[in-house]
């Protein structure tokens, strides 16, 4: 997920830099810390309020829709430090609206905000000064007025980036100095910052000014990171943390071999459960391993046309089976095409795995067939979003459910827990909580035809090995 530089108007542009001024006239940044000796640090953070749903139902149906208008996102996206030897862990939360949330600081003294760990973008942004509006927000039981926000002026390490800084290519690639025209090109003199950004997500979006700033961790420091200072959002209730395969990204910025989680069921969705997120350096990669992992290569779309899917973890889906039976899936959906539209990715920030229709409905069909004794559920069909559902006896059923599989290339196999791919609603129905787009639309099309959602993560143990460029995943019990 890329950016656009956002059509901001003068006044706003004007505002961002009265607001934040003071950050670029501030005294140099404390020297970075030195390095604990433990191997890991964690990170509290507290858990946000339960948004209320009336009925089972109404939510699953929330997590569908929000699913999709994510995957519709992903496929048409477009685009206009220190390091320390020891691994960093910070928990992550579920949320009711889908998404795990870190906890990062920022400045200093360090400014503690609650982020969205997405692996489907790459920016790392914040709510941002006093002044930061969310439009369209309180579907999030957050209330807008009360969003917790990073204020540059408290920060002594803060700067507006500038146009001619390196850095600001990072974000709208090194073309963007030619746009430096308020610049003196013979003393290399120049104030013009870096151009506003606009990053769209599925669900909302969000504009403001990049800054460079200290990222600060227990007993790390990162030292002129670029982060996003938001002073207007829409339907973004806190910031994201982008963990994308873009040089933006927090783990290209921290220059991390790997990093891994474990995400807790959704089933603790709004309560004090937590797992943890484990940064390893680039350079202790290597020396830091860990056992039982089933591999997968990542894939580089390299023929694709959007620079935006350039920032997705493709994976070597090779098939998929349900009750042990081969979903005949064509190969150009498991894989990117030629055009480098296709192909398989996995992505922290969808809730539920989406699927091209051609694979969705060879998928359900697959189902209903082997799942023929028991009657469709429709009232859960039509009142979730989801199918296909079916009525079950309590206690009966469970046993009966054919095992959905993901095989991929290297011989890896997911093989998920019911509790990944069936959700029950109420006293007898359960549905599937896999999705398509129904909407006929030639745009979407394009992009990875299978988005491999968070739900489906769920208590599985996964690495992403970036120094070796591979996923590695194994079934594990998630605190």
């Amino acid at each position: 997920m890329k950016y656009s530089m956002a059509s901001v108007s003068l006044s706003l542009l004007s505002l961002v830099s009265l607001l934040i001024a003071s950050a670029s006239s501030s005294p140099p940044a404390a020297a970075t810390r030195g390095v604990a000796a433990s191997s890991a640090i964690t990170l509290s953070l507290s858990p946000r309020t339960k948004a209320p749903f009336p009925n089972p139902w109404q939510r699953l149906n929330r997590l569908a829709a929000s699913s999709i208008t994510r995957a519709r996102h992903l496929k048409t996206s477009h685009k206009n430090s220190s390091s320390s030897s020891s691994p960093t862990k910070t928990p992550l939360f579920p949320h009711s609206y889908g998404g795990y949330s870190i906890s990062l600081s920022f400045g200093t003294p360090a400014q503690t905000l609650p982020f969205l760990m997405d692996t489907g973008s790459s920016l790392v942004w914040f709510p941002c000064t006093k002044r930061y509006f969310c439009s369209k927000c309180n579907f999030s039981s957050v209330n807008p007025e009360r969003i917790p926000t990073f204020i540059p002026k408290l920060s002594s390490s803060g700067k507006i980036l500038g146009c001619k800084n390196p850095k600001c290519g990072l974000v709208f690639g090194s073309e963007v100095r030619s746009q430096c025209r308020d610049c003196d090109e013979i003393s290399g003199n120049c104030n013009q910052t870096c151009p506003p950004y606009m990053v769209q997500y599925g669900s909302g979006a969000t504009t403001g000014l990049l800054l460079s700033e200290t990222l600060e961790f227990p007993n790390k420091s990162v030292k002129d990171f670029v982060v996003g200072c938001s002073v207007f959002s829409t339907r973004q209730p806190c910031g994201i943390a982008g963990f994308g395969r873009g040089p933006e990204s927090l783990p290209a910025q921290m220059g991390l071999g790997k990093f891994s989680y474990c995400l807790v069921s959704h089933r603790f969705d709004e309560m004090p459960e937590s797992s943890d997120l484990v940064l390893v350096d680039g350079l202790d990669s290597g020396h830091i391993k860990t056992g039982g992992l089933s591999y997968t290569p990542f894939l580089n779309n390299t023929k694709t046309k959007n620079f935006a899917f350039l920032d997705f973890y493709y994976v070597n889906l090779k098939k998929i089976t349900v009750g042990g039976k081969n979903v005949k899936a064509p190969y150009s959906y498991l894989v990117p095409r030629d055009d480098g539209n296709g192909g398989t990715i996995v992505d922290s920030g969808t809730t539920f795995t989406f699927m091209e229709s051609k694979v969705f409905e060879l998928v359900a069909k697959e189902f209903e067939q082997q799942m023929a004794n028991h009657s469709r559920a429709s009232e859960a069909e039509s009142q979730s979003g989801l199918r296909p559902c079916f009525n079950f006896t309590a206690g009966k059923t469970v046993l009966l459910f054919p095992e959905l599989v993901f095989h991929f290339k290297g011989g890896g196999k997911m093989e998920l827990p019911l509790a990944n791919y069936f959700s029950f609603v109420g006293d007898s129905s359960v549905c599937m909580t896999i999705v398509t787009d129904t909407v006929v639309n030639p745009v979407a099309a394009g992009g990875p035809s299978i988005i491999l959602g968070n739900y489906q993560q769920q208590n599985f143990y996964i690495e992403y090995d970036l120094r070796n460029q591979r996923l590695g995943f194994r079934k594990q019990v998630c605190k």
